[in-house]
């Protein structure tokens, strides 16, 4: 008789993944079907690794370059309607004043849209009526409002169309491919619709929605008689709804009680609604049209991840998908309508295949009020906690971490920690009681959800107490620093990117056309003019007396969002009291690491920070050329 034996656990971490494979460039990306489904053009870097935009004939092997970005590399593309030509948009060193270039899929001849100097260009419109103009919003007249722009195509003419009386954020072209709706702030952090019967005659208010509120227009049907709004008035979550414009009644189309609009899926011609998603612990979509329900069913058993529908041609034959998993790359496939049949293009990254990367769990737990608080765990494979842990914290704040291949997630998980990824109070989706139980809460409630959160970690198990980090980019960056300044006993170091150290200075130092939304920011995070005592309360630059433990902070010196000084700031503090500081700065860089280079330098320095003061693993830095990373530069400052 055969006994069987016992495997005892596994206790042994996986190889290091190398940060080459994390963090490195894309292979193949996001793929756009021209509107003739003739043409697939994705983005891919080129022999000196930089991303450009690519072309492929459907169904042949023919792909060639198209663009020719010397540096930062091409992330955000899209098909024009003449099916002739690409736009795409390109900034400067990160300044995020982006132009939009077109080229030419058959000369390759590109051509800068927008050569204006300083100035920030935002894609507003395009429609399949009117293939050879966009409408594009710019602040030439006056960088703190972006007035519309009528931009011929065929010739590079630019008009003004619409001028912007100060407090527009947002606009609508009707089918006539002509502004008739836009989405004003108002003084006390509220925001107004406006509509107007034709170009030539005056605004009228539409409705309105208070600082608590949000809402703003969408689209107009295709007899231009409703307008689609998303909106959470008379309701907890923000609502899809028709507006009719003759009677001023609203219809709800699509809501969730608790969760707001996520993505719609519009008809390519016909101006049609067709599924809504509402994001929840991952992505679930609500079908209106039921011409879809089953490209939506065949397309659902492609396997257990999630699926979005990221281009369509204008005929609707073919749909190209991507399948997104937790633990592997990004699958893209052309889906062929008519039979139910996919044809796989490519992954994003095929060298994450086979590797042993970590599920991520979607979690949740009660805050010290009540209020129940969602996140995201992802565990070390082959190893039992307890385990040393990174908070990783989103920044915005008003945005949230979603499920799904995370790379800093598996990076850290690899090197032998456990990463929670929080949705604290005023992450949105969630609706507008969570948003609004974020206000004024920058640096206090907010900052209790993560500290509940480090609390769950070790009351679960999960977390050795003395070993846990908190990081992140933006609003976690602000966090990182938080942490160590408010809570300076819990967290074993910190990493800062881009994160503001004062809240008076980030308030001060915002981009020019971020005016209109200064009632919004006094709103949620406090009064610049009334109440600088309660902003520098609730600054970490306040209070470097209190940090015992190490930072760790990276910049890129063109952000126009977080300015250098925000670091440099906190830095010259804590050297003058002698705290434990590293700094990196990126001199080619804005709010973030756009160039792979500049993420590989940035992540092994962290790396070895984190292994240091938590004790994980480490790939060694290697010699990572052409960053612009200087570390702990003399700060200038003060």
């Amino acid at each position: 008789m055969q006994t069987s034996t016992v495997q005892p656990p596994k206790t042994e971490l996986p190889p290091l993944i190398e940060r080459e494979i994390l963090f490195g460039n894309p292979e193949k990306t996001r793929p756009q079907l021209s509107p003739d489904g003739k043409y697939i053009a994705y983005i891919a870097p080129d022999e000196n690794n930089v991303l450009q935009v690519q072309l492929r004939t459907v169904g042949q092997a023919d792909d060639r370059q198209l663009t020719a970005d010397k540096k930062r590399g091409i992330r955000i593309f899209f098909w024009t309607y003449s099916g002739e030509e690409l736009i795409y948009l390109q900034d400067a060193e990160g300044d995020e004043n982006w132009h939009l270039f077109s080229v030419n899929i058959h000369s390759n001849q590109v051509r800068d849209l927008t050569p204006f100097q300083g100035v920030q260009a935002q894609p507003i419109a395009f429609d399949r009526n009117f293939p050879n103009e966009i409408l594009v919003g710019m602040n030439i007249r006056d960088r703190s409002k972006h007035d519309v722009y009528r931009i011929n195509l065929k010739n590079g003419a630019v008009e003004l169309d619409t001028e912007n009386p100060g407090n527009i954020v947002g606009w609508t072209a009707d089918p006539q491919f002509q502004v008739r709706a836009a989405i004003a702030t108002t003084t006390d952090g509220g925001s107004e619709l406006l509509g107007r019967e034709t170009a030539d005659k005056p605004w009228e208010s539409l409705r309105s929605w208070g600082p608590d509120d949000e809402g703003g227009p969408f689209m107009f049907s295709e007899n231009g008689k409703i307008l689609y709004i998303i909106g959470n008035h008379d309701a907890n979550a923000e609502r899809l709804i028709a507006f009719d414009l003759e009677t001023k009644q609203e219809t709800a189309i699509a809501s969730d009680p608790e969760y707001d609009v996520g993505d719609i899926l519009i008809h390519p011609t016909k101006r049609e609604i067709q599924a809504v998603s509402f994001y929840k612990d991952k992505q679930e979509w609500q079908i209106l049209d039921q011409s879809i329900a089953e490209d939506f069913e065949a397309i659902g058993k492609l396997g257990p991840g999630e699926f979005s529908i990221t281009s369509r041609n204008l005929a609707d034959t073919t749909w190209l998908v991507a399948y997104i998993t937790d633990d592997g790359p990004v699958y893209y496939y052309a889906f062929d309508r008519a039979s139910k049949t996919f044809t796989f293009l490519f992954s994003n990254q095929p060298k994450l295949e086979g590797l042993p990367l970590s599920s991520m769990e979607p979690i949740s737990y009660t805050a010290r009020d009540g209020l129940t608080i969602h996140g995201y765990l992802t565990k070390p494979v082959g190893v039992a906690t307890p385990v040393p842990t990174v908070l990783l914290v989103h920044g915005g704040p008003w945005a949230r971490d979603t499920w799904g291949y995370n790379p800093q997630a598996q990076w850290l998980a690899n090197r032998g920690y456990a990463v929670l990824q929080i949705n604290f109070r005023g992450s949105t989706g969630y609706g507008k009681a969570f948003l609004n139980a974020g206000n004024r809460e920058w640096g206090a409630k907010m900052h209790d959800d993560l500290l509940d959160g480090v609390n769950w970690l070790v009351e679960t198990g999960i977390s050795q107490p003395d070993k846990i980090a908190i990081m992140g980019g933006s609003y976690g960056g602000y966090a990182a620093l938080v942490g160590l300044t408010f809570s300076p006993d819990v967290f074993a170091c910190a990493v800062d990117i881009v994160g503001p150290s004062n809240l008076i200075t980030l308030l001060q130092t915002t981009p020019p056309y971020w005016e209109a939304l200064k009632g919004m920011e006094s709103h949620r995070i406090g009064n610049l003019e009334t109440e600088p005592e309660f902003l520098q309360s609730r600054s970490p630059l306040s209070f470097v007396d209190r940090i015992q433990k190490p930072l760790l902070i990276g910049q890129g010196a063109n952000d126009p969002r977080v300015k250098e000084a925000e670091s440099e700031q906190i830095v010259n503090a804590m050297k003058q009291a002698g705290k434990p500081v590293e700094y990196v700065l990126y001199t080619d860089e804005g709010h973030g690491f756009a160039r792979p280079e500049n993420r590989l330098h940035f992540y092994a320095i962290a790396e070895e920070f984190l292994a240091k003061y938590l004790g994980g693993r480490f790939e060694p830095a290697g010699n990572i050329g052409n960053h612009s990373g200087v570390v702990n530069p003399q700060t200038t400052h003060n």
